[in-house]
């Protein structure tokens, strides 16, 4: 019988073992070539078998989501580009577990939990082995309601008819188009939203790569954390900057390759060039002046009551759809240089579970208005429930929060994390009631996010962190 030297190296190391075991024992030298010969065998066959039952196979698809001219909401008047679901399955022989992303605002509780239960009851793949995630572009309406549904589901169908053999591999990258928007005002010297180039931020992009077993690619997910705003104020159906990465990405790898997006922990973060928002919200302040009403501390939805007639704010929106597609192809393209020189080297087979909790931490209603620059006041009211899970694909550990997630928290869970492959992926499997949720240093800050946050200060972030590293446990056994 001829061994390669990786079987030559086991055997060795199995007849060591075997024979100070044996020694010990007084066991006779033949006796000792039957049990090393007997434990190699049991090994290998056992490892040929978890190996079999976890070799993974995976389908991606799209659908578009675009919202049709005769069903927009009053405030959308067009199509900028155009907006999808995108689902990926990834399945081990044993089990499955989906990753859906929709380039939405955010996903109601509701339809998270009506899509997770069909998928258990109809395709046998557990609730808590979906992760639902919304883009949170601000360019499309939260949509819900049995056809967004069936859209949804109809993209998880699509992508499990499309299983193939493949492997994964995990990479990661930097990318500078985000920055820290809390800020304090230099005129007012006040809180206020504007880029903080020294404020927390994470520059991680993290990138999954799903590639069949000749190499070819089938599916990406990377996780990044910004606000996809830039926009907001053209009244018109845009994924906005994920909506530009992924285009650009799909564009570049080629046929049927899905690229989703996973949004990190941005509750605090912007895209770092925002400029003309902030020029078009000096402008609907002054029309709106003009007007008799005072809305410099507010922030009217979309492009409400801006002129778009005036040839300066045709310049700003024009400009702002050229930001978006720049940054899109900024991010896209770090993805792609990760995916060529910083992936580690992929695998063939993965364990795969999910899991999730409810954590609870005191609340509060706010009784005075303003959106920043000034003190909150609230009253005590009763306990926000914070949804978390946790999807476990081999050693790879995607953390869920039903919220927008401050930047620190994020950072925190993957610094306490046990595994080097683990990201927090933020509004997801829900929308939670807390609004913002800052970390607790950040509880000081008189911005607008923290003023509008439903929850005390002092539990949230240790609530989530904690949280997601008992979740990790559960996945783990």
């Amino acid at each position: 019988m001829k061994m390669n030297n990786i079987e030559a190296q086991k055997l060795s190391k199995s007849n060591s073992i075997v024979a100070r075991w044996c020694r010990k024992s007084n066991l006779h030298a033949v006796s000792v070539v039957i049990v090393a010969l007997s434990f190699v065998s049991v090994s290998a066959t056992a490892h040929e078998e978890h190996a079999v039952k976890n070799l993974l196979r995976v389908g991606a698809s799209k659908i578009d989501i675009s919202v049709a001219s005769e069903k927009r909401p009053d405030l959308i008047n067009g199509i900028n580009d155009h907006t999808f679901v995108r689902a990926i399955v990834i399945g081990n022989g044993e089990t499955k577990a989906v990753l859906v992303t929709a380039d939405v605002g955010g996903i109601r509780t509701e339809t998270w939990s009506n899509v997770s239960q069909r998928m258990e009851r109809e395709l046998s793949i557990p609730v808590d082995q979906l992760a639902l995630m919304a883009t949170h572009t601000h360019s499309m309406p939260r949509l819900s309601g049995k056809q967004f549904e069936d859209q949804i589901f109809t993209a998880i169908q699509l992508a499990l008819s499309k299983l193939e053999p493949a492997e994964m591999a995990w990479g990661e990258g930097q990318s500078y188009i985000n920055v820290n928007r809390n800020t304090i005002d230099k005129k007012t010297n006040g809180w206020w939203e504007g880029p903080n180039y020294d404020g927390p931020s994470d520059k991680t992009v993290s990138v999954m790569a799903f590639n069949d077993l000749k190499g070819k690619p089938i599916a990406i997910v990377y996780n990044y954390a910004v606000h996809a705003v830039l926009n907001g104020m053209m009244d018109k159906i845009s994924g906005d900057i994920p909506g530009a990465s992924s285009r650009y990405i799909e564009s570049y790898l080629g046929g049927d390759v899905i690229a989703l997006w996973s949004e990190g922990a941005a509750g605090d973060q912007n895209p770092i060039f925002f400029q003309q928002t902030y020029d078009l919200r000096e402008i609907r302040i002054k029309d709106y002046a003009k007007k008799g009403k005072d809305i410099s501390n507010a922030m009217p939805p979309g492009g409400m009551g801006l002129d778009k007639k005036n040839p300066r704010v045709v310049l700003l929106m024009d400009q702002q759809a050229q930001m978006t597609v720049s940054m899109g192809q900024m991010l896209g393209e770090e993805v792609l240089h990760t995916l060529r020189s910083n992936m580690e080297r992929p695998r063939k087979t993965a364990v795969i579970d999910g899991a999730s909790m409810s954590v609870e931490c005191p609340g509060r209603t706010r009784t005075n208005k303003g959106r920043a620059g000034y003190s909150g006041a609230y009253v005590e009211s009763d306990p926000v429930a914070i949804k978390l899970s946790m999807i476990r694909i081999g050693q790879t550990m995607i953390g869920g929060v039903d919220a927008e997630v401050f930047n620190m928290i994020a950072q925190r869970f993957k610094r306490e994390s046990p595994y080097k492959h683990s990201m927090m992926s933020t509004l997801t499997n829900g929308w939670a009631p807390t609004g913002y949720i800052p970390n607790d240093a950040a509880f000081g800050y008189e911005t607008f996010e923290v003023l509008s946050s439903r929850l005390q200060p002092g539990c949230a972030e240790s609530a989530i962190v904690n949280g997601l590293l008992d979740l990790i446990e559960v996945v783990e056994e």
